[in-house]
């Protein structure tokens, strides 16, 4: 799986708690490994994130990534469900 990052999600990162950013990198090694694993809880999205998904990273943080083509996807933002989608 090729991973592609856009600069909003590039620059939250370091913004990010440590424990978040920890988690993110766990979530993404078993992301490029098994996408559709249970622990993700992939999903599509809908209304102005329409044709995006997102995983769950904790509790509360959620990354959105769109699928490009076959093995390509680019990360979106990371931020906490409520940032994400004011609620």
């Amino acid at each position: 799986m090729i991973v592609l990052r856009t600069r909003q999600f590039t620059k939250k990162l370091p913004k990010l708690p440590p424990h978040i950013r920890v988690a993110l990198a766990e979530r993404l090694r078993l992301f490029t490994k098994e996408p559709r694993h249970l622990l993700l809880n992939d999903h599509a999205l809908h209304g102005e994130w329409l044709h995006l998904r997102s995983i769950n990273i904790t509790g509360d943080y959620r990354l959105i990534y769109e699928v490009l083509d076959d093995g390509i996807v680019r990360l979106i933002d990371v931020d906490t469900h409520h940032n994400l989608y004011g609620s």
